[in-house]
């Protein structure tokens, strides 16, 4: 589960600062640029409108081969939501469109299997056009899909389709560039690089039979969105089998504005089967298939699957049901025999966070990331034996490169200041951390193979998503994006009214401190102001950081609002511990957490303490309804959007992860549900889905708003047709927030005083 719909641009951090004051902004000090008297007004169809009030923001972007070409894709002025395949020579600096996807793309609709897929896959959802890429390893060519198509494009921009790949699924170019991979029809198509045409290598897909694509819950849930995998030389592919045979078939309807479509859809909800999952080995044209020994226990979770660097042996992690366990198994390609090298065994009353931060060696030793300590960090497991190289009481939060040559692995950390994440550089030997990017942003960073060359994205609250070309050492050696806001750069008129963000911490009953940030109007003395208090509240997201807010937080500071929210014991990057709080306990920490920042705000002389609104959505909205349900009187009202109201009826891996599985654990699903206290809300509520929603399903709203009917309990409904978990779009995501903000001015901001919710 993630959270859509957050004001902020991004929820991937945790805020930091001391005591219960705020730090790092004055409430009233005036703009940095021109007068504010000269500022433009937002709108909400200026912050939901084109251009992007972000400004240019390249993703996906990779250096090819030979380091000449700095590819991106990037979203047009006059479409944000339509991308284009951009080139910069390194050289000159010279940019061009090498690809534009309006004279390419058919236009033709998405097969239902690349719907889903997107919808899994957060970042690719409501956006068209050329969204992912594959340069070959020769730096000649790209693999681009557009509109379900595949085409190979030169890098004078030339290209042609490859005829047969309609409706291909996750294709990518082989490590070596002879082939092409890609699903299609649930079997697996290999076909030479530029001529050919693509064969099937799998056989019997179909129905409930997937080769070489993802289970629904490795894609929702685990990050992995592949199902197969090449080796460095190409002798051979390791390809996953899933049959959805014994899962749960749920029904659910896609609501239209012009009808309704009914599916059946294999959804593997809390305490019910998951897909069968196997894995084979084969060579390229499907001979030689071998089935991998994944132990006996067929009910697990096949997590990540990587090759040595010589190709010599496979490795996968297997994750137990309950998550408790991590298997790495090293497995010989030719016979499918595997052996365990490490095993991670989490705590008591905890989980295992799986992770993409690791690396394997030349030498056979892999470079890890593991919590084994408590916090997120570097070890180095080498013949059996594990060396700690990073500690202390901060997180890795990704592994950017290494350069074995160098003796350098290079990674993402909040080590200085648990409100940014910053590049580092360790020093595998003597385990010396050194910091390579600025203070005082919020950064990401991709790299070459060896780390001499880094990507960095950075933000903070005053500057939207800049993007530089660094050195080895972390120097800047020249602006990709800098996006400076002046000028002609579309947030540039509103800059001058913009208002700064506030960091600060409270502390809880047992002395954790738990970090907020604060966006306030000019404030005039003597006068009271309403709070938009947004929340998230779920484990493995973060929501205060010193990043870019984006314009709709402004928005609603313009608008009179105190912006205002806090991330409570549960979530990620504070460590085990602080994550470990909802074990089993969904829905009381966090709710206790989050009136412990009401209580804090209501102390503030600005604050309107009778007028603090809450809003969250997915996990946020099942905060909404929980917050109300428990602690009556505290928010004048709440907006839910997308909740889940009862936790059976989510996933598998997301939600027995925190939860056990409702079989065994009963009672802890019934005390987290959010349906059976329905009639304790007296608060006025604001319930929001989307009537497509196949993640969390519409039940959760409609089961809700029987029980809250049944029990003449007063709310309001807003359903949005054809809309999935992500509510937006051209003109949808302006009438979401008007309809957002004129329930909360009705009900709270301009709600007269001493008025109270209708009696039941």
């Amino acid at each position: 589960m993630r959270t859509w719909w957050s004001v902020s641009a991004a929820a991937m951090a945790i805020a930091c600062a001391s005591g219960g004051s705020a730090v790092a902004a004055d409430r009233n000090a005036a703009p940095a640029s021109t007068a504010e008297a000269k500022a433009s007004t937002l709108t909400l169809k200026r912050v939901f409108g084109s251009p992007d009030l972000a400004g240019p923001q390249p993703q996906s972007l990779r250096l090819s081969p030979d380091g000449t070409l700095l590819t991106s894709v990037r979203n047009r002025a006059d479409e944000r939501q339509r991308y284009d395949l951009w080139a910069l020579d390194t050289t000159t600096g010279a940019e061009r469109m090498l690809v534009d996807s309006k004279k390419l793309g058919s236009g033709a609709e998405l097969s239902e299997a690349a719907k889903m897929q997107r919808e899994r896959d957060r970042s690719l959802t409501g956006k068209t056009g050329v969204l992912q890429y594959d340069w070959s390893p020769d730096g000649q060519s790209l693999l681009v899909p557009i509109d379900g198509e595949l085409f190979l494009a030169g890098r004078d921009g030339q290209a042609r389709k490859l005829e047969g790949t309609k409706g291909a699924l996750n294709p990518t170019i082989s490590p070596r560039g002879r082939y092409i991979a890609f699903v299609r029809d649930q079997n697996l198509q290999v076909a030479p690089l530029g001529h050919g045409a693509a064969k099937a290598i799998t056989t019997g897909g179909g129905d409930t039979v997937h080769w070489g694509e993802a289970e629904f819950v490795a894609q929702e849930e685990m990050d992995r969105r592949t199902g197969y995998w090449w080796s460095p030389d190409e002798r051979y592919i390791a390809v996953e089998r899933f049959d959805d045979a014994p899962v749960h078939v749920a029904t659910r309807a896609s609501i239209g504005a012009s009808g309704t479509r009914i599916y059946q859809q294999r959804y593997p909800a809390a305490g019910t089967p998951n897909a069968l999952v196997d894995l084979y080995v084969m060579k390229p044209d499907g001979s030689g298939r071998v089935k991998v020994d994944l132990g006996a226990d067929p009910d697990i979770y096949l997590a990540r699957v990587d090759w040595t660097p010589d190709g010599a042996a496979l490795l996968v992690q297997r994750e137990n049901r309950a998550q408790t366990r991590l298997d790495m198994l090293r497995v010989d390609p030719a016979t499918g025999k595997s052996s365990v090298m490490f095993t991670e065994q989490s705590g008591a009353k905890s989980w295992i966070n799986l992770t993409d931060a690791y690396r394997v060696m030349r030498d056979g030793s892999i470079l890890w990331r593991s919590e084994r300590d408590g916090y997120g960090h570097l070890w180095l497991w080498r013949a059996g034996a594990w060396q700690q190289l990073t500690s202390g009481p901060w997180v890795v939060t990704g592994l950017v490169a290494v350069d074995e040559g160098a003796g350098k692995a290079y990674f993402l950390a909040n080590k200085d200041d648990v409100l940014e994440q910053q590049l580092y550089a360790l020093d595998l030997k003597t385990r010396a951390v050194t910091r390579l990017t600025e203070r005082g942003w919020w950064n990401s960073a991709t790299a070459d193979g060896t780390g001499t060359r880094f990507i960095v994205t950075r933000s903070n609250p005053q500057q939207p998503a800049q993007t530089y070309l660094a050195d080895a050492a972390g120097k800047r050696v020249a602006w990709i994006n800098e996006n400076r806001v002046a000028g002609d750069h579309p947030y540039a008129p509103f800059m001058a009214a913009h208002r700064p963000t506030e960091f600060g911490t409270i502390k809880v009953t047992d002395g954790t401190p738990l970090y907020w940030q604060m966006i306030t109007p000019k404030l005039e003395k003597g006068r009271r102001y309403p709070v938009f208090f947004q929340h998230y509240g779920g484990p493995h997201s973060q929501t205060v950081m010193r990043n870019w807010n984006g314009a709709l937080a402004q928005y609603l500071v313009s608008q009179g609002w105190i912006f205002f929210q806090l991330d409570n014991r549960g979530s990620i990057n504070r460590g085990k511990a602080f994550e470990d709080t909802i074990y089993h306990a969904m829905g009381t920490v966090e709710v206790e957490d989050q009136k412990a920042g009401a209580d804090y705000l209501k102390t503030l002389p600005f604050v309107a303490p009778d007028r603090i609104a809450t809003y969250g959505w997915s996990y946020g909205g099942y905060m909404s309804v929980k917050m109300l349900e428990k602690t009556p009187g505290v928010y004048a009202a709440a907006v839910a959007g997308a909740p889940v109201t009862d936790w059976q009826l989510y996933d598998t891996h997301y939600t027995e992860r925190y939860m056990g599985d409702p079989r065994q654990v009963p009672e802890a699903y019934a005390a987290s549900g959010a349906v059976g206290d329905a009639p304790k809300i007296s608060d006025p509520l604001l319930l929001i889905h989307g009537m497509a929603d196949d993640n969390v399903f519409l039940d959760n709203s409609t089961k809700l708003a029987a029980e809250l009917q049944k029990t003449a309990t007063p709310f309001e409904m807003m359903m949005y047709p054809g809309q999935t978990h992500r509510v937006g779009g051209p003109r949808i995501s302006e009438h979401l927030w008007t309809t957002i903000l004129d329930f909360l001015n009705r009900e709270v901001k301009n709600k007269p005083a001493g008025a109270t919710p209708a009696a039941k």
